[in-house]
C-alpha cells in the first residue's frame, strides 16, 4: 500500500504517566484516584508498571533508533502537586524537566499532556470533574507546567478523552468511582472538562508562548447495522453523545440546537439534568477560535441497533472474545458486524471508520486548523520467543490505518501525524499485563525491552520516508 504522507509528518508513539512511569512512591508523587482502588482490587500492581520513571533514557534512545520523531508523555499532576493544589513539588518539577530535555537530545518531538486520566485523589474524593471548583485546580497546575516547559514544550495537550473518563466512572463502571449507567453525572463532567479545556487554552494563549496547543478525543464512527430507520437513530444518538457533544464544544464553542435537544432528552430519559452555566459558553466560543490542533485517538468504530431497554453493559477486560455487551438506555446496543474482524477485546477492525472520522471532521468544523492520530493501536497476546514477538497482525493493523490516514489526506485533511499506542508495552488500567500495545516487548519482571517485529517494521516505514 503506497502511503501519502507529508514530509513534516510525525511518526510517533504514545505513553501515559500513570500507565508507564511507575514510581508511585518515589519523588514525593502524590495519589492519584487509581491508587487505593487498585490496591483493594489486589488483581493488577501499577506500582512499577513499565519503569519509565527510570527507564526513559533508554526508551526515549529506543525511540530514535527505530526512527520516531515524536512522543506522547503526560506530566502527573499529583507528581507536581501531590494534593492536587497547595504545594509544589520540586522533586518532580525536575523529573519532568530532565523527562523533556532528553525527549529533545534524542529529536523525539515531546507532546505533552496534562490530564491523561489521573486526578490526584485527593480532588476526586470532592468530586473530580462534577466540582466546578476543581476545573480551577486544573487550571492552576497547569499554569505552573507553562511557566515551567513552556519554552522548550512546543505542543501541549489539555486532556485526554473525556468521553473515554466519564464513561468509564459512570458509565461502564470500571474506572473509580465505578458508578454504573448514570448518563447525567457522565455528561455533566464531559461539559465541565470542556469549559476546563478551554479555561487552560485562554490560560496558555495569554503566556504568549510559541507553542501550540490542542485537546485530544476518542472518536469512534457510529454506524447503523441495518437501513432500519430505528438503528439509524440509534447510531446517530450514540454518534451525538460519544462524538458531536464534544466536537462542537470544542469548534464550535456551543452546542447545536439539535445537539442540545437530543442530550437534554438523553439526560432527562436517565433521570437528570444538565446544567450549563452563562460564563461556560463564554468560555467555550473564545477557545474555539484559539485551538491549535485537535487529536483524534481511534482503536475502533461501532455498529449499533435500536434498544429500548435498561442500560446494560459487560465490559471485555480479560480478552476472552464474544463477551462484551454495551446497550444505553435512551441511545442504542452495540452489535458486532459479522463482516468486520475483531480483536480478542472485542474491538472492531475498521480502518474505513477513521478515514470517515476524519473527513467528517474537515466537513463539519472547517475552522479545525490541524489533525493528529495521537492513538491507535492493536492490543494483542505478545509471545516472546527467542528474544523477539512476531506480531504481524499488529504491523498489518498499523498499515491499514496509516492507509485510512493516507486517503484522508488525499481528500484534503491536514493530517499532521500518527502516535502508535504505544512506545512500550505499558499498564492497561483494566487489563493490567495481559494486553500488550507496544513497539517494545517489556519483561516486567526485569524491565528489559525487546523490539517486536513491529518496531523493525516502523523503523523501515521511517527510513522509507526519509529518503523521499
Amino acid at each position: 500500500m503506497e502511503l501519502n504522507l507529508p514530509q513534516d509528518f510525525i511518526l510517533g508513539a504514545a505513553t501515559a504517566a500513570y500507565q508507564a512511569e511507575g514510581a508511585l512512591n518515589e519523588g514525593r508523587k502524590g495519589k492519584t484516584y487509581w491508587d487505593a482502588y487498585l490496591a483493594k482490587q489486589g488483581i493488577f500492581d501499577p506500582s512499577t508498571a513499565s519503569d519509565f520513571y527510570h527507564q526513559y533514557p533508554h526508551d526515549l534512545a529506543l525511540a530514535r533508533e527505530f526512527g520516531l520523531n515524536g512522543i506522547r508523555i503526560s506530566i502527573a499532576w499529583s507528581r507536581i502537586f501531590p494534593a492536587g493544589t497547595g504545594e509544589i513539588n520540586p522533586e518532580g518539577i525536575a523529573f519532568y524537566h530532565q523527562l523533556i530535555d532528553s525527549c529533545l537530545a534524542n529529536g523525539v518531538e515531546p507532546f505533552v499532556t496534562l490530564h491523561h486520566f489521573d486526578t490526584p485523589e485527593p480532588l476526586f474524593l470532592e468530586g473530580d470533574w462534577l466540582n466546578r471548583e476543581n476545573l480551577n485546580h486544573f487550571v492552576a497546575f497547569a499554569k505552573v507546567c507553562f511557566e515551567e516547559y513552556g519554552h522548550k514544550v512546543k505542543k501541549w495537550i489539555t486532556i485526554n478523552e473525556p468521553w473515554s473518563v466519564v464513561a468509564g466512572q459512570y458509565i461502564i463502571g470500571h474506572f473509580p468511582p465505578n458508578i454504573h449507567y448514570d448518563i447525567p453525572k457522565a455528561v455533566q463532567a464531559m461539559h465541565h472538562m470542556m469549559v476546563a479545556h478551554a479555561k487552560v487554552v485562554e490560560l496558555y494563549k495569554s503566556l504568549k508562548l510559541s507553542g501550540e496547543i490542542g485537546i485530544v478525543h476518542i472518536l469512534e464512527s457510529k454506524y447503523p447495522i441495518s437501513s432500519n430507520e430505528a438503528d439509524q437513530q440509534a447510531a446517530y444518538l450514540e454518534d451525538l453523545i460519544a462524538n458531536r457533544f464534544m466536537l462542537d464544544a470544542t469548534f464550535k464553542g456551543n452546542y447545536e440546537p439539535e445537539t442540545l435537544k437530543n442530550i437534554n432528552d438523553i439526560v432527562q430519559k436517565n433521570n437528570g439534568e444538565l446544567v450549563i452555566e452563562a460564563e461556560d459558553l463564554v468560555l467555550l466560543a473564545s477557545a474555539a477560535k484559539l485551538n491549535d490542533f485537535l487529536g483524534v485517538n481511534y482503536y475502533a468504530s461501532h455498529f449499533l441497533k435500536a434498544y429500548r431497554g435498561e442500560s446494560q453493559i459487560q465490559h471485555n477486560g480479560t480478552g476472552e472474545k464474544g463477551s462484551s455487551i454495551f446497550a444505553l438506555k435512551g441511545v442504542g446496543q452495540r452489535v458486532t458486524n459479522p463482516a468486520i474482524p475483531t480483536t480478542d477485546w472485542d474491538w472492531p477492525i475498521y480502518p474505513q471508520g477513521l478515514t470517515d472520522m476524519l473527513i467528517r471532521i474537515k466537513q463539519d468544523y472547517p475552522n479545525y486548523q490541524t489533525l493528529y492520530v495521537t492513538e491507535n493501536g492493536m492490543g494483542y497476546k505478545d509471545e516472546l520467543i527467542a528474544g523477539t514477538v512476531d506480531d504481524t497482525p499488529r504491523i498489518e493493523y498499523i498499515q491499514q490505518h496509516l492507509g485510512a490516514i493516507s486517503t484522508a489526506i488525499n481528500a484534503g485533511v491536514n493530517v499532521k501525524g500518527y502516535f502508535l499506542w504505544s512506545l512500550m508495552d505499558v499498564f492497561s488500567w483494566t487489563n493490567g499485563y495481559n494486553k500488550r500495545y507496544g513497539l517494545l516487548y517489556v519483561d516486567f519482571a526485569t524491565q528489559e525491552r525487546f523490539p517486536k517485529k513491529s518496531a523493525y517494521w516502523f523503523k523501515e516505514l521511517a527510513d522509507t520516508k526519509k529518503r523521499l
